[in-house]
């Protein structure tokens, strides 16, 4: 019996292009402002598209000292890495549950963390603040946490859900019968076969809010408690009347952008795996 192979749609193929053209601009984007933060003022705009012929490295040693990267990345790490752990380790057992405890509201729930990812961050920007304000919190690294730990969990809830509703039951069923209770279950048996979908939402969380700049600008008031992106931020207000360091802004944008590229170019198959193995049931 012969297999009837259907031709491919021009929509696919349309789409792999804009995809493969979006890659190219994107990576074409990153080599040109690697290429300019090697640059003097004067030569990024008499040759802004050339290659330097003297590169200046010392352009990256003055954006992170004039800008105070060095405190300002510790902030960053901080932050980031500890919002990372803790939205995994709250989002991971509420995933759990709604996956597998059947309950009418079940489906209420999870339909009510989805909704949170419609919700605009500036729509909640006056209410949050005002809370806030009131539990001392704002000019806090510990309430910019809070924040990210709590804007991060509806996606991250409705991504793991649908992680842990694609493994066996078969597994849970043959553990209570030698005795497992679920809680047990939970850590020993499905959160270790989780582990794609987990590391694939530590990723996300990660990138997401690396260069998150409209929270911290809101909500950190001190410079010593800066994060990167307000950092460079503020290396640019100050361009404005020290004069313009182009070469500089480029290297201080490199600075904060590399380490994202570079994360999500050596992690992005993990990443595109965990996303596709939680989508299959």
């Amino acid at each position: 019996m012969s297999v009837i192979r259907r031709a491919p749609r021009p929509a696919r193929h349309a789409g792999a292009a804009f995809a493969w053209l979006f890659a190219l601009f994107s990576v074409a984007v990153a080599v040109w402002m690697v290429l300019n933060s090697l640059k003097s003022t004067r030569a990024v705009f008499d040759d802004p598209w050339g290659v330097p012929t003297d590169p200046r490295w010392g352009n990256y040693a003055r954006a992170w000292q004039a800008s105070d990267f060095g405190i300002a990345a510790l902030n960053t790490v901080m932050v980031v890495f500890g919002t990372a752990v803790a939205t995994i380790a709250l989002a991971a057992p509420a995933a759990y549950a709604l996956s597998r405890l059947l309950s009418r509201w079940n489906t209420g729930l999870t339909v009510f963390f989805a909704l949170g990812l419609g919700i605009p961050a500036q729509v909640m920007i006056l209410p949050l603040y005002v809370m806030m304000n009131r539990l001392y919190l704002v000019d806090s690294l510990v309430g910019l946490w809070i924040l990210y730990v709590a804007t991060s969990m509806p996606f991250t809830v409705f991504f793991l859900t649908g992680f842990f509703g694609s493994l066996p039951r078969e597994l849970e069923e043959a553990a209570a019968l030698d005795g497992a209770s679920p809680n047990r279950t939970f850590w020993q048996i499905m959160l270790p076969l989780a582990r794609s979908g987990v590391v694939t939402a530590l990723i996300l969380n990660i990138i997401q809010h690396w260069g998150e700049t409209l929270f911290a600008l809101i909500f950190l008031q001190s410079e010593h408690k800066a994060t990167l992106s307000i950092a460079l931020l503020g290396f640019l207000q100050r361009m404005q009347y020290n004069g313009a360091d182009w070469g500089g802004l480029f290297a201080g944008v490199c600075t904060v952008v590399l380490p994202l590229l570079v994360c999500y170019v050596w992690l992005g198959r993990r990443i595109i795996e965990g996303m596709t193995l939680g989508s299959l049931k």
